[in-house]
């Protein structure tokens, strides 16, 4: 009885010493589980906070609307508070508080480059915020910001798995403990079952709420793309309608005034023609500079608005211009040109593209030969350049190629598609497939 009563006494003393060391570890372990997605969450937000400054940052530069400064203000209040609550959280951890101190140090130069440009921008300053927003810096910055906050996302996934294990530790303590006694072993299963279902539950909820968080950003990325592109879509229209503007200003009044001197100087010239020989070659030579400066204001306004698109038509247009650009590069154009029923905007946009992509070739292509076709199928258009230069890599091709974004904007503006094919030392292929006006 004396030995049953101590065994079972050590027994007990053994399960309890077993419970509270379980005890005390999962607690232990839960706690740092709850730092760790309260530190995950933190840097979430503040990542958040920081696209939202940026947006309404570059939202204001690019319109001058002061609207876009309400979710610039905003995420700038609350980004340096969840600065300082995520120092609060890092202290403990002098390896990540030094990553902290870098993602906080970006975090302000990129806070400061923001609050600079929107300052130049208030003041007028047109020249400087445009140049901080052309540079690199901002974007090296929200860079490093992305690269900091994952790795010190990482190391809270990590302290989360950490203390996963050792919940899983404290299981296997509670095993010995259904070892020597059943009904304590059982309740100890039937806790690791609640706990066990409790993370799963409270995983599905996580995933649920990024998943719901993702789409959110995705819906707002998507929107505020559609909006930039309908910003570029006037901003082009706008331009077009200035070129314009400007082509029957300068046929109109320049064409005139060059027009009236000319016949002004052929009077002169034909009544002093006799009398001052030296006066009349002068007057001839004057009359061929006078048809230079007509013939380079028609070409001036051909290039701003080709007047050639309303009174021939889109064919004979790209005829003209392929035939001028071949005269003046010396570069071998073939066309084939089909009559196609396109809208009157449709047919700039060909005109466009077609302009810009021998504007290219003439640059970059070192080609010798081009071909230009504008073929009509039914229910589409399609319009195709091809030249026989050095190529290129279509993966070297940066975000200050602004030729090709322009056209492939234009082209899709339009409804249509445009296809880009190069390669080095096979030339290059631009291919826009456009709807037909219904």
């Amino acid at each position: 009885m004396a030995v049953a009563m101590l065994l079972a006494v050590l027994a007990a003393a053994l399960l309890i010493f077993i419970n509270e060391v379980s005890f005390n570890k999962s607690t232990a372990a839960a706690a740092s589980m709850q730092e760790a997605q309260q530190t995950r969450g933190a840097i979430h937000e503040l990542v958040q906070q920081m696209l939202d400054a940026e947006t309404g940052q570059r939202g204001y530069l690019l319109t001058g609307d002061p609207r876009y400064l309400e979710p610039y203000d905003i995420a700038m209040a609350n980004i340096k508070p969840n600065l300082v609550k995520l120092r609060l959280l890092f202290t403990p951890y002098p390896e990540q508080l030094t990553e902290f101190g870098l993602l906080s140090s970006h975090v302000s130069s990129k806070l400061a480059e923001m609050d600079l440009s929107v300052r130049m921008r208030k003041e007028g300053n047109e020249d400087a915020w445009k140049f901080i927003l052309t540079t690199d810096v901002g974007q090296e910055h929200m860079d490093a910001i992305r690269e900091h906050s994952t790795k010190l996302s990482a190391s809270s996934i990590s302290k989360m798995e950490r203390g996963q294990v050792q919940i899983r530790q404290t299981l296997l303590l509670s095993r010995i403990g259904i070892a020597t006694m059943a009904l304590a072993g059982l309740l100890a299963f039937y806790l690791y079952l609640l706990q066990t279902k409790a993370l799963l539950a409270s995983g599905q909820r996580e995933q649920e709420s990024l998943e719901r968080e993702r789409d959110l950003l995705e819906s707002q990325v998507r929107q505020r793309t559609a909006d930039l592109a309908k910003l570029a879509t006037h901003l082009q229209n706008v331009r077009e309608e200035e070129r314009g503007h400007l082509a029957r200003e300068l046929h109109d009044e320049l064409g005139s005034l060059l027009t009236a001197a000319k016949l002004d100087v052929a009077r002169l010239k034909s009544r002093l023609a006799g009398n001052l020989p030296e006066a009349a070659e002068r007057l001839t030579h004057l009359t061929s500079t006078l048809n230079s400066g007509i013939a380079l204001a028609r070409r001036i306004v051909e290039d701003l608005r080709p007047s050639s698109l309303s009174h021939l038509g889109l064919p004979a247009s790209l005829e003209i211009l392929t035939r001028e650009f071949a005269e003046r590069s010396g570069l071998s154009i073939t066309t084939d040109l089909e009559s196609v029923d396109l809208g009157g905007t449709a047919q700039l946009t060909v005109y466009r593209m077609v302009q810009e992509s021998l504007t290219n070739i003439g640059k970059y292509a070192n080609a010798n030969q081009a071909e230009v076709s504008l073929h009509d199928f039914e229910g589409y258009v399609t319009v195709e350049v091809k030249d026989n230069g050095q190529g290129f890599k279509l993966g070297s091709v940066g975000p200050t190629s602004h030729g090709l974004a322009g056209m492939r904007h234009r082209v899709e503006a339009a409804g249509g598609r445009l296809t880009v094919t190069s390669a080095e030392g096979s030339g290059t292929q631009i291919l826009a497939v456009l709807p037909k006006a219904s």
